[in-house]
């Protein structure tokens, strides 16, 4: 438990929606459901911690009153989902209740103590069938409620959602008077499977059909090492300098600081394995309509980026690279299963499975960084290039299984690019992925003075390229 909390009581809320009923899962859902599948019971890496401020001086009952709105609105928080013989689905509880802890936080404070405490909340997993996917508890300090911790499971939520409930808690603790969501996962599920939803989903699979019977197999098509012990690290970098750089870099030239970054990050891949074409699979949030952009539940889904390196600068990259992006968000609403399928079809047809283990995410809430020192904003190239003196590394954490060899993703800081990296170190060791991110910072900040040949990257990051059989360099290894 949370030090410095000490509990007051247990509340009950009793909730009472405007429908129940069942479906099957979402396209969303079904992607996250397919990744706990591959986890042992009772794993809770897909559970998401989370921590909401009690604005005005509201007492528990005004609390209370607001999470029970906030479940009576949102279909996907009183949602449970099962496996059955024909697939798994969700089911929607017309009525229930919520039990809710209340703690005080003593000396402590109350925000800080409730970030700690949803840690807690989100340290066990959630029973899908039974448990509905949220956990909560007021902490107070002063006599009235300070804050609530949350444990979410994502098969409820992704980050998008997080955004639509944290307005919503705004407008309840208010008093406001909130129009009904107009979309919920259940009309979600009905739209993926007829019509205009369905006909989406299968120009997605045509699309990842096209790219997947050229791209190379494999990106990491080289002998491997022995691993640490815990074989998969992820390490992070704190850079100013990255943040101003892709922001300039992308005014520049008319494309998102999320391509600049995405691109950065395929080049580097491919100069440290060897290969003229990447594949990269992006984490799309698939928000693309005021329905699903209001939706509190989980769209994300994958969808394949690749990228064939042209001739010539890293800004001629980046300009490719914002236009695959474009296209990859275009495609990547469609059913999972399916597509499981169809990469076991064309992993027959080439003569082994298609290995699309390296990925980005941009877990921005904004495309930009509104809290950039002064300095970054204003500075010229020179400027810029001494705010990397103050950039940072540091090591986040290691685990012995994940289904990812490298994995690239940004943090919500709003002041600086927090930039983190996951690599499997069988393949791409703990000092890789440290250079790689430096390298990513070095290549934004020399492109803001100058252009930067592709051919000149491995020598400016620093990246050794990787030594690839013989037989496979003779083979073109695209």
């Amino acid at each position: 438990m949370t030090t410095g909390l000490t509990r007051q009581r247990a509340a009950v809320v009793e909730f009472t929606g405007a429908r129940g009923g069942e479906a099957p899962l979402t396209w969303g859902q079904q992607a996250i459901w397919r990744l706990t599948r591959w986890l042992d019971d009772g794993d809770p890496y897909f559970n998401m911690p989370w921590t909401l401020p009690v604005y005005g001086r509201r007492d528990l009952d005004a609390v209370l009153l607001a999470l029970r709105g906030l479940v009576e609105r949102h279909e996907t928080l009183r949602t449970t989902c099962e496996e059955t013989p024909a697939g798994p689905v969700q089911r929607v509880a017309r009525e229930g209740r919520l039990t809710v802890e209340v703690f005080d936080a003593g000396e402590a404070r109350p925000l800080a103590a409730a970030k700690e405490l949803s840690t807690d909340l989100a340290s066990k997993g959630f029973d899908y069938a039974t448990e509905p996917p949220i956990r909560c508890a007021v902490v107070t300090g002063g006599g009235r409620p300070r804050a609530v911790a949350f444990a979410l499971s994502h098969l409820a939520v992704d980050g998008w959602a997080l955004d639509v409930l944290a307005t919503d808690w705004k407008g309840l603790l208010a008093g406001d008077d909130l129009p009904e969501p107009a979309w919920q996962p259940l009309d979600q599920a009905a739209f993926e499977r007829e019509g205009a939803g369905a006909a989406r989903g299968e120009r997605a699979l045509r699309h990842w059909r096209a790219a997947l019977e050229r791209v190379p197999r494999s990106l990491f098509d080289f002998p491997g090492q022995p691993p640490e012990e815990q074989r998969f690290v992820r390490v992070g970098m704190e850079s100013v300098a990255l943040a101003a750089a892709a922001e300039r870099l992308a005014a520049r030239w008319s494309v998102s600081t999320a391509s600049v970054l995405t691109t950065a990050s395929a080049v580097l891949l491919a100069v440290l394995t060897g290969h003229r074409e990447v594949v990269m699979q992006l984490i799309v949030a698939n928000r693309h309509d005021p329905r699903t952009s209001a939706m509190a539940g989980t769209a994300v889904q994958d969808g394949i980026f690749v990228l064939d390196l042209p001739e010539g600068t890293f800004a001629d990259a980046a300009r490719a690279g914002h236009r695959q992006a474009l296209t990859t968000y275009r495609h990547a609403h469609y059913d999972p299963f399916r597509m499981m399928a169809l990469r076991e079809e064309i992993g027959r047809e080439r003569g082994g499975p298609v290995d699309l283990s390296a990925y980005f995410n941009d877990s921005r809430a904004v495309g930009h960084w509104p809290n950039l020192p002064r300095a970054a904003r204003e500075g010229d190239a020179a400027a810029l290039a001494a705010l990397t003196e103050r950039t940072r590394t540091f090591f986040v954490g290691a685990w012995p299984e994940v289904d990812a060899t490298v994995f690239f993703a940004t943090g919500p800081a709003t002041d600086t690019c927090r930039l983190h990296l996951l690599t499997d170190t069988a393949c791409l060791p703990r000092s890789t992925a440290y250079t790689l991110l430096r390298g990513m910072e070095t290549l934004l900040v020399r492109s803001v003075a100058e252009d930067v040949p592709l051919d000149a990257v491995a020598g400016l990051c620093g990246i050794t390229p990787v030594e690839r059989p013989a037989a496979v360099a003779e083979g073109g290894g695209r």
